[in-house]
């Protein structure tokens, strides 16, 4: 081949090469366009899901699983699932096969009652009693990777199904427990949760809008503010603290019971598990 050819056969593969590039990245633009265009249903019977409260940066980032950094949440979670652990040399998927099957709407209905302990358990609880109970593994404690990575992936798996948990029959009366604690005033500044997200939502409270609430299938979630994946414990921790009232721990029954009231609260929204919050 001449010198001529072999250089107009080198231009003839960058091009080609760039244009297999452009096509690609118009593909994943038009792709995130059209997720980030379809908002109608981050809002149901006019209850309005926390993403329509974010600015369309914060959105935007939601919608772009390359730009979401909790999909490294879901990524490990991903891992671990098939990872063997504790004594009994298990692993998730020995019980549960795939996840994609198996865990598929899972995370909608949880907490749920459970008869063997007499209270309600969240999706986090339970996965801790699976691993001491079935793997005869430690338990991963709140909020550390681990337990982040396998929650989120569980939510990852249910992402768009509408949520739908139940308080009535036996986890009504824990039902009631968490709608008091919602409208409970405590704290120096006297303050319950509803004094932020029913009477001032969509209102700045300095930088930040309020939203109403709904966050129940946003999280574990990926906030800005955290750089990284949090649960909604943390974040109830966070309301507690910032009126100056004593915070429980993650996992108190106090807050399994605001968390099903929350996530009625969120009946019929989308699960949008990672989330991505200021």
């Amino acid at each position: 081949m001449s010198t001529k050819n072999a250089y107009m056969d080198t231009i003839g593969r960058k091009l080609a090469a760039l244009a297999a590039g452009f096509l690609l990245t118009a593909g994943l633009a038009a792709s995130t366009a059209a997720l980030a265009g379809d908002k109608s249903k981050y809002e149901v019977d006019g209850r309005k899901s926390g993403y329509l409260y974010s600015n369309p940066e914060t959105q935007a980032i939601e919608d772009d699983d390359f730009a979401n950094g909790g999909m490294l949440w879901v990524e490990k979670g991903a891992e671990l699932w098939k990872k063997v652990d504790g004594k009994a040399g298990k692993s998730c998927a020995s019980c549960h096969g795939d996840a994609e099957k198996s865990m598929k709407g899972v995370y909608t209905v949880y907490p749920k009652y459970v008869k063997k302990l007499g209270k309600l358990e969240n999706l986090e609880q339970r996965i801790n009693r699976c691993r001491t109970e079935k793997m005869k593994a430690k338990p991963w404690k709140w909020d550390k990777d681990n337990l982040l990575a396998m929650a989120t992936y569980i939510g990852y798996l249910s992402r768009g199904m509408p949520m739908n948990v139940k308080i009535d029959g036996p986890a009504a009366p824990f039902f009631e427990k968490g709608k008091e604690f919602f409208f409970k005033r405590r704290g120096q500044l006297d303050m319950s949760c509803k004094h932020c997200h029913i009477d001032n939502a969509g209102k700045h409270i300095r930088a930040d809008l309020l939203s109403e609430g709904r966050g129940g299938g946003a999280f574990p979630a990926y906030r800005l503010k955290w750089q990284k994946v949090g649960s909604l414990h943390r974040r109830f921790k966070g309301c507690n603290k910032n009126i100056r009232a004593q915070p429980y721990k993650q996992g108190a029954d106090e807050y399994v019971n605001l968390e099903l009231f929350v996530k009625w609260r969120s009946r019929g929204l989308p699960v949008e598990v990672p989330a991505v919050r200021r």
